[in-house]
Protein backbone atom coordinates (compact mmCIF):
# COMPACT_ATOMS: atom_id res chain seq x y z
CA UNK A 1 0.00 0.00 0.00
CA UNK A 2 0.92 3.39 -0.82
CA UNK A 3 0.23 6.35 1.47
CA UNK A 4 1.10 9.92 1.32
CA UNK A 5 1.81 12.43 4.05
CA UNK A 6 1.14 16.03 3.38
CA UNK A 7 2.16 18.99 6.02
CA UNK A 8 3.34 22.52 6.52
CA UNK A 9 4.22 24.28 9.34
CA UNK A 10 7.11 24.86 12.42
CA UNK A 11 8.62 21.64 13.64
CA UNK A 12 5.78 20.73 15.34
CA UNK A 13 4.14 20.31 12.18
CA UNK A 14 6.36 18.13 10.55
CA UNK A 15 8.76 15.80 12.61
CA UNK A 16 5.27 14.31 13.91
CA UNK A 17 5.13 12.90 10.10
CA UNK A 18 8.79 11.65 10.40
CA UNK A 19 7.11 9.08 13.27
CA UNK A 20 3.92 8.01 11.21
CA UNK A 21 6.47 7.69 8.39
CA UNK A 22 8.73 5.10 10.06
CA UNK A 23 5.81 3.15 11.69
CA UNK A 24 4.14 2.92 8.34
CA UNK A 25 6.91 1.96 6.64
CA UNK A 26 7.71 -0.94 9.36
CA UNK A 27 4.40 -2.08 8.52
CA UNK A 28 5.26 -2.51 4.75
CA UNK A 29 3.91 0.59 3.54
CA UNK A 30 5.36 2.78 0.52
CA UNK A 31 5.32 6.32 2.21
CA UNK A 32 5.79 9.84 0.16
CA UNK A 33 5.91 13.07 1.48
CA UNK A 34 4.98 16.46 0.98
CA UNK A 35 6.93 18.88 2.79
CA UNK A 36 8.28 22.40 3.51
CA UNK A 37 11.78 22.47 1.55
CA UNK A 38 13.83 23.83 5.39
CA UNK A 39 17.36 22.29 5.05
CA UNK A 40 16.51 20.99 8.77
CA UNK A 41 12.75 19.19 7.71
CA UNK A 42 14.86 17.91 4.58
CA UNK A 43 17.38 16.26 7.38
CA UNK A 44 15.00 15.08 9.03
CA UNK A 45 13.21 13.38 6.74
CA UNK A 46 17.10 12.10 5.58
CA UNK A 47 17.91 10.24 8.57
CA UNK A 48 15.01 7.59 7.72
CA UNK A 49 15.51 7.29 4.25
CA UNK A 50 12.75 9.34 2.75
CA UNK A 51 13.03 12.48 0.18
CA UNK A 52 10.61 14.61 0.81
CA UNK A 53 8.62 16.25 -2.00
CA UNK A 54 9.36 19.94 -1.32
CA UNK A 55 6.53 22.46 -0.64
CA UNK A 56 6.32 26.02 -0.39
CA UNK A 57 8.60 28.18 0.89
CA UNK A 58 10.90 27.62 4.04
CA UNK A 59 9.21 28.27 7.10
CA UNK A 60 11.66 29.57 9.00
CA UNK A 61 12.86 32.58 7.55
CA UNK A 62 8.89 33.72 6.51
CA UNK A 63 7.82 33.06 10.24
CA UNK A 64 11.27 34.90 11.80
CA UNK A 65 9.78 38.08 8.88
CA UNK A 66 6.28 38.06 9.80
CA UNK A 67 5.22 40.50 12.22
CA UNK A 68 3.16 38.96 14.98
CA UNK A 69 -0.56 39.78 14.38
CA UNK A 70 -0.10 41.21 10.91
CA UNK A 71 -2.22 39.94 8.06
CA UNK A 72 0.25 41.19 5.79
CA UNK A 73 1.13 38.32 2.87
CA UNK A 74 -1.29 36.33 4.38
CA UNK A 75 -3.73 35.55 1.37
CA UNK A 76 -1.08 35.18 -1.09
CA UNK A 77 0.90 32.34 1.33
CA UNK A 78 -2.51 30.78 1.61
CA UNK A 79 -3.27 31.09 -2.03
CA UNK A 80 0.53 29.33 -2.90
CA UNK A 81 -0.25 26.58 -0.34
CA UNK A 82 -3.45 25.90 -1.51
CA UNK A 83 -2.34 25.73 -5.02
CA UNK A 84 0.41 23.27 -3.74
CA UNK A 85 -1.74 21.02 -2.58
CA UNK A 86 -3.40 20.65 -6.51
CA UNK A 87 -0.63 20.67 -7.95
CA UNK A 88 2.25 19.10 -6.20
CA UNK A 89 0.62 16.99 -3.59
CA UNK A 90 -1.87 15.46 -6.34
CA UNK A 91 0.81 14.25 -8.67
CA UNK A 92 2.78 13.05 -5.11
CA UNK A 93 -1.13 11.36 -4.43
CA UNK A 94 -1.34 9.58 -7.98
CA UNK A 95 -1.12 5.76 -7.18
CA UNK A 96 -1.69 6.00 -3.40
CA UNK A 97 -4.10 4.55 -1.63
CA UNK A 98 -4.50 7.26 1.21
CA UNK A 99 -3.52 10.72 2.09
CA UNK A 100 -2.86 12.28 5.42
CA UNK A 101 -2.41 15.94 6.33
CA UNK A 102 -1.72 17.98 9.02
CA UNK A 103 -1.25 21.91 9.27
CA UNK A 104 -3.18 24.85 8.51
CA UNK A 105 -6.71 25.02 6.78
CA UNK A 106 -5.26 26.17 3.00
CA UNK A 107 -3.47 22.87 3.37
CA UNK A 108 -5.64 20.70 4.88
CA UNK A 109 -8.68 21.37 2.96
CA UNK A 110 -6.60 20.97 -0.16
CA UNK A 111 -5.53 18.09 0.67
CA UNK A 112 -9.24 16.33 1.12
CA UNK A 113 -10.11 18.04 -1.90
CA UNK A 114 -6.85 16.06 -4.06
CA UNK A 115 -8.18 12.44 -1.72
CA UNK A 116 -11.64 13.20 -2.84
CA UNK A 117 -10.65 13.70 -6.66
CA UNK A 118 -8.46 10.71 -6.75
CA UNK A 119 -10.89 8.50 -4.93
CA UNK A 120 -8.76 7.69 -2.14
CA UNK A 121 -9.00 7.18 2.23
CA UNK A 122 -7.81 11.35 3.76
CA UNK A 123 -7.19 11.12 7.17
CA UNK A 124 -6.75 15.10 8.92
CA UNK A 125 -4.31 14.94 11.90
CA UNK A 126 -3.79 17.54 14.30
CA UNK A 127 -1.17 17.35 16.88
CA UNK A 128 -2.76 19.74 19.76
CA UNK A 129 -6.38 20.05 20.00
CA UNK A 130 -7.19 23.41 20.31
CA UNK A 131 -7.98 23.85 16.78
CA UNK A 132 -11.01 21.13 17.32
CA UNK A 133 -14.02 22.30 17.52
CA UNK A 134 -15.62 21.56 20.88
CA UNK A 135 -18.33 23.68 23.44
CA UNK A 136 -15.46 23.01 26.05
CA UNK A 137 -13.00 25.72 24.47
CA UNK A 138 -12.87 28.67 22.26
CA UNK A 139 -11.58 28.24 19.13
CA UNK A 140 -7.54 29.88 18.46
CA UNK A 141 -8.03 33.53 16.90
CA UNK A 142 -7.44 33.37 12.80
CA UNK A 143 -4.82 36.08 12.11
CA UNK A 144 -6.63 39.37 11.35
CA UNK A 145 -9.79 38.00 12.69
CA UNK A 146 -9.65 38.81 16.88
CA UNK A 147 -12.44 36.60 18.58
CA UNK A 148 -15.41 39.41 19.58
CA UNK A 149 -14.49 40.36 23.41
CA UNK A 150 -18.14 40.25 24.29
CA UNK A 151 -19.51 36.97 23.49
CA UNK A 152 -18.49 33.99 25.51
CA UNK A 153 -20.61 31.27 24.51
CA UNK A 154 -18.17 28.72 22.35
CA UNK A 155 -20.60 27.30 20.11
CA UNK A 156 -21.33 30.88 18.56
CA UNK A 157 -17.77 31.33 18.77
CA UNK A 158 -16.98 28.25 16.72
CA UNK A 159 -19.81 29.14 14.22
CA UNK A 160 -17.92 32.89 13.56
CA UNK A 161 -14.73 30.70 13.10
CA UNK A 162 -16.34 29.03 10.57
CA UNK A 163 -17.45 31.86 8.61
CA UNK A 164 -13.78 33.65 8.98
CA UNK A 165 -12.42 30.32 7.30
CA UNK A 166 -15.01 30.55 4.99
CA UNK A 167 -14.41 34.19 4.07
CA UNK A 168 -10.40 33.74 4.18
CA UNK A 169 -9.72 30.63 1.97
CA UNK A 170 -13.63 29.13 0.67
CA UNK A 171 -13.16 30.77 -2.84
CA UNK A 172 -9.48 30.04 -3.47
CA UNK A 173 -10.74 25.85 -2.78
CA UNK A 174 -13.62 26.22 -4.59
CA UNK A 175 -11.51 27.82 -7.53
CA UNK A 176 -9.24 24.88 -7.54
CA UNK A 177 -11.88 22.79 -7.05
CA UNK A 178 -14.17 23.62 -10.04
CA UNK A 179 -10.71 23.42 -12.20
CA UNK A 180 -10.52 19.72 -11.31
CA UNK A 181 -14.48 19.01 -11.76
CA UNK A 182 -15.29 18.88 -7.95
CA UNK A 183 -18.53 20.79 -6.49
CA UNK A 184 -17.87 23.37 -4.79
CA UNK A 185 -17.39 23.04 -0.46
CA UNK A 186 -19.84 25.30 1.80
CA UNK A 187 -17.98 24.75 5.03
CA UNK A 188 -14.26 24.77 4.91
CA UNK A 189 -13.20 24.10 8.07
CA UNK A 190 -14.97 21.25 8.83
CA UNK A 191 -14.50 19.59 5.36
CA UNK A 192 -10.89 19.43 5.97
CA UNK A 193 -11.27 18.04 9.42
CA UNK A 194 -14.36 15.68 8.41
CA UNK A 195 -16.61 14.25 10.51
CA UNK A 196 -13.82 11.72 12.29
CA UNK A 197 -11.04 14.23 12.62
CA UNK A 198 -7.33 11.87 14.51
CA UNK A 199 -5.91 13.75 17.00
CA UNK A 200 -2.30 12.57 17.71
CA UNK A 201 -1.57 13.19 21.71
CA UNK A 202 -1.35 11.88 24.52
CA UNK A 203 -4.85 10.97 26.32
CA UNK A 204 -3.11 11.95 29.80
CA UNK A 205 -1.16 14.83 28.81
CA UNK A 206 -3.96 16.37 26.31
CA UNK A 207 -7.83 14.49 27.19
CA UNK A 208 -10.32 14.75 24.76
CA UNK A 209 -13.61 15.70 26.50
CA UNK A 210 -16.20 12.63 25.17
CA UNK A 211 -19.26 15.22 25.32
CA UNK A 212 -17.07 17.19 22.56
CA UNK A 213 -19.73 16.28 19.95
CA UNK A 214 -17.04 15.84 17.75
CA UNK A 215 -16.09 12.05 16.63
CA UNK A 216 -12.38 12.58 17.47
CA UNK A 217 -10.08 9.45 17.20
CA UNK A 218 -6.98 9.41 19.67
CA UNK A 219 -4.35 7.64 18.67
CA UNK A 220 -1.61 8.70 21.34
CA UNK A 221 1.41 11.28 20.11
CA UNK A 222 3.34 10.71 16.71
CA UNK A 223 7.13 11.20 18.10
CA UNK A 224 10.00 9.65 16.02
CA UNK A 225 12.41 7.13 17.09
CA UNK A 226 15.42 8.70 17.99
CA UNK A 227 18.68 6.18 18.83
CA UNK A 228 21.27 9.07 18.22
CA UNK A 229 23.87 9.61 20.68
CA UNK A 230 24.39 13.12 22.58
CA UNK A 231 27.67 14.74 21.45
CA UNK A 232 30.90 13.88 23.54
CA UNK A 233 30.95 17.87 24.62
CA UNK A 234 27.41 17.48 25.82
CA UNK A 235 27.88 14.43 27.61
CA UNK A 236 31.26 15.98 29.20
CA UNK A 237 29.20 18.76 30.65
CA UNK A 238 26.41 16.58 32.09
CA UNK A 239 28.91 14.13 33.84
CA UNK A 240 30.87 17.12 35.16
CA UNK A 241 28.03 18.14 37.63
CA UNK A 242 24.84 17.93 38.85
CA UNK A 243 21.67 17.81 36.36
CA UNK A 244 21.47 21.38 34.58
CA UNK A 245 18.26 23.20 33.71
CA UNK A 246 17.50 22.84 30.17
CA UNK A 247 16.17 26.01 28.38
CA UNK A 248 15.30 26.01 25.16
CA UNK A 249 11.56 27.66 22.72
CA UNK A 250 12.22 25.30 19.91
CA UNK A 251 10.93 26.84 16.48
CA UNK A 252 9.43 29.88 17.85
CA UNK A 253 11.35 32.80 16.53
CA UNK A 254 12.42 35.90 18.81
CA UNK A 255 14.12 38.78 17.97
CA UNK A 256 17.84 39.22 18.54
CA UNK A 257 17.35 41.80 21.56
CA UNK A 258 14.18 39.28 22.80
CA UNK A 259 16.63 36.34 22.63
CA UNK A 260 19.75 37.68 24.45
CA UNK A 261 17.07 38.66 27.17
CA UNK A 262 15.69 35.92 27.68
CA UNK A 263 19.07 34.00 27.49
CA UNK A 264 20.54 36.33 30.13
CA UNK A 265 17.14 35.97 32.44
CA UNK A 266 17.15 32.35 31.85
CA UNK A 267 20.90 31.97 32.52
CA UNK A 268 20.39 34.01 35.54
CA UNK A 269 17.94 32.95 37.86
CA UNK A 270 18.79 29.53 37.29
CA UNK A 271 22.43 30.24 38.71
CA UNK A 272 20.41 32.02 41.32
CA UNK A 273 19.42 28.53 42.19
CA UNK A 274 23.24 26.73 42.13
CA UNK A 275 22.21 25.38 38.84
CA UNK A 276 23.80 24.87 35.44
CA UNK A 277 22.52 25.40 32.33
CA UNK A 278 21.87 24.26 28.97
CA UNK A 279 20.66 26.88 26.30
CA UNK A 280 19.04 25.19 22.96
CA UNK A 281 19.88 27.75 20.16
CA UNK A 282 16.74 26.66 18.07
CA UNK A 283 14.95 29.37 16.40
CA UNK A 284 14.80 31.65 18.57
CA UNK A 285 19.01 31.78 18.83
CA UNK A 286 19.29 31.60 22.32
CA UNK A 287 23.03 31.29 22.80
CA UNK A 288 25.44 31.93 26.04
CA UNK A 289 25.76 35.22 27.84
CA UNK A 290 29.50 35.08 28.89
CA UNK A 291 32.23 32.01 28.89
CA UNK A 292 30.98 30.82 32.46
CA UNK A 293 32.05 27.04 32.49
CA UNK A 294 28.36 26.30 33.99
CA UNK A 295 26.69 26.92 31.29
CA UNK A 296 26.83 24.90 27.75
CA UNK A 297 24.77 25.59 24.09
CA UNK A 298 23.30 22.84 22.18
CA UNK A 299 21.66 22.48 18.43
CA UNK A 300 20.11 19.92 17.19
CA UNK A 301 20.09 17.17 20.28
CA UNK A 302 18.24 13.74 21.00
CA UNK A 303 15.66 15.56 23.62
CA UNK A 304 14.51 12.15 24.68
CA UNK A 305 18.15 10.97 25.37
CA UNK A 306 19.02 14.90 27.26
CA UNK A 307 16.08 15.17 29.21
CA UNK A 308 16.28 12.41 31.11
CA UNK A 309 19.58 13.58 32.25
CA UNK A 310 18.29 17.37 33.10
CA UNK A 311 16.90 19.15 36.51
CA UNK A 312 13.96 20.13 34.82
CA UNK A 313 13.06 21.56 31.13
CA UNK A 314 12.21 25.38 30.53
CA UNK A 315 10.43 25.74 27.12
CA UNK A 316 7.69 27.48 25.44
CA UNK A 317 5.27 24.84 25.41
CA UNK A 318 4.83 23.17 22.09
CA UNK A 319 3.47 19.77 22.28
CA UNK A 320 6.24 18.49 20.80
CA UNK A 321 8.63 19.59 23.83
CA UNK A 322 6.08 19.20 26.28
CA UNK A 323 5.49 15.80 25.57
CA UNK A 324 8.84 14.65 25.73
CA UNK A 325 9.07 16.54 28.64
CA UNK A 326 6.56 14.18 30.01
CA UNK A 327 7.81 11.20 28.72
CA UNK A 328 10.99 11.07 30.72
CA UNK A 329 9.69 12.63 33.45
CA UNK A 330 11.67 15.90 33.68
CA UNK A 331 9.76 19.15 35.59
CA UNK A 332 8.74 21.67 33.82
CA UNK A 333 8.37 25.60 33.66
CA UNK A 334 6.48 26.74 30.41
CA UNK A 335 6.66 29.89 29.10
CA UNK A 336 4.08 30.17 26.20
CA UNK A 337 4.66 32.60 23.30
CA UNK A 338 1.18 32.19 22.07
CA UNK A 339 -0.95 29.61 19.75
CA UNK A 340 -1.49 26.46 21.78
CA UNK A 341 0.79 26.83 24.41
CA UNK A 342 -0.91 28.04 26.92
CA UNK A 343 -3.30 24.84 26.52
CA UNK A 344 0.18 22.92 27.21
CA UNK A 345 1.19 24.84 30.29
CA UNK A 346 -2.39 24.42 31.62
CA UNK A 347 -2.02 20.84 31.79
CA UNK A 348 1.50 20.82 33.01
CA UNK A 349 0.02 22.44 35.78
CA UNK A 350 -3.01 20.32 35.95
CA UNK A 351 -1.32 17.44 36.23
CA UNK A 352 1.23 19.04 39.02
CA UNK A 353 4.22 18.15 37.01
CA UNK A 354 5.77 21.59 36.86
CA UNK A 355 4.50 25.44 36.46
CA UNK A 356 2.99 28.09 34.09
CA UNK A 357 4.58 31.61 33.97
CA UNK A 358 2.40 33.95 34.08
CA UNK A 359 2.73 35.59 30.34
CA UNK A 360 5.49 35.06 27.55
CA UNK A 361 8.02 37.97 29.03
CA UNK A 362 10.09 36.50 32.03
CA UNK A 363 12.34 38.15 34.32
CA UNK A 364 15.20 36.65 36.30
CA UNK A 365 12.34 37.10 40.02
CA UNK A 366 9.46 36.03 37.83
CA UNK A 367 11.64 32.89 36.50
CA UNK A 368 12.82 32.00 39.89
CA UNK A 369 9.78 31.76 41.50
CA UNK A 370 8.52 29.39 38.70
CA UNK A 371 12.20 27.31 39.28
CA UNK A 372 11.59 27.27 43.12
CA UNK A 373 8.35 25.52 42.67
CA UNK A 374 9.53 23.06 39.81
CA UNK A 375 12.82 21.79 41.24
CA UNK A 376 10.95 20.84 44.46
CA UNK A 377 11.16 16.66 45.53
CA UNK A 378 7.25 16.57 44.93
CA UNK A 379 7.02 18.36 41.80
CA UNK A 380 9.46 15.35 40.34
CA UNK A 381 8.22 12.44 41.65
CA UNK A 382 4.77 13.77 40.45
CA UNK A 383 6.83 14.27 37.41
CA UNK A 384 8.15 10.90 37.02
CA UNK A 385 5.24 8.83 38.17
CA UNK A 386 3.10 10.48 35.06
CA UNK A 387 5.89 9.38 33.24
CA UNK A 388 5.06 6.04 33.69
CA UNK A 389 1.59 6.36 32.51
CA UNK A 390 2.05 8.53 29.14
CA UNK A 391 1.97 6.34 25.52
CA UNK A 392 5.07 5.76 23.98
CA UNK A 393 4.35 4.68 20.46
CA UNK A 394 1.22 6.70 19.31
CA UNK A 395 2.15 6.59 15.80
CA UNK A 396 2.49 2.68 15.64
CA UNK A 397 -1.10 3.21 16.54
CA UNK A 398 -1.61 5.43 14.21
CA UNK A 399 -0.17 3.28 11.45
CA UNK A 400 -1.77 0.13 12.38
CA UNK A 401 -5.41 2.14 11.98
CA UNK A 402 -4.39 3.53 8.57
CA UNK A 403 -3.34 0.17 6.93
CA UNK A 404 -6.23 -1.90 8.51
CA UNK A 405 -8.79 0.70 6.98
CA UNK A 406 -7.60 0.80 3.74
CA UNK A 407 -7.17 -2.82 3.81
CA UNK A 408 -9.96 -4.12 6.58
CA UNK A 409 -8.89 -8.41 5.74
CA UNK A 410 -5.37 -6.95 7.22
CA UNK A 411 -3.66 -8.85 4.28
CA UNK A 412 -0.65 -6.44 4.45
CA UNK A 413 -0.28 -5.85 8.46
CA UNK A 414 2.35 -8.08 9.61
CA UNK A 415 1.55 -9.90 13.29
Amino acid sequence: MRVVLSTYGGRGSVEPMVGLAVRLRELGAEVRVCAPPDEEFVDLFAGIGVSPVPVGRPVRPMVASVEPGSTVGLAQRAAELIAAQFGTVAATAEGCDALVATGPLPVTAGARSVAEKLGIRYVHASHQPVILPSPHQPPPARRGRPLPPGVKDNRELWELDARNANEMFGAEINTHRAAIGLPPVHHVRDYAFTARPWLATDPVLSPWPDSSGLDVVQTGAWTRPDDRPLPPGLVKFLDAGAPPVYVGFGSTPMGADIAKNTARVAVEAIRAQNRRVILAHGWAGLDLIDDGDDCFAVGEVNQQALFAGVAAVVHHGSAGTTTMAARTGAPQVVVPQGADQPYWAGRVVDLGIGVAHDGPTPTVASLLACLETALTAETRARARAVAATIDTDGATTAARRLLAEIDPNGRSLPA
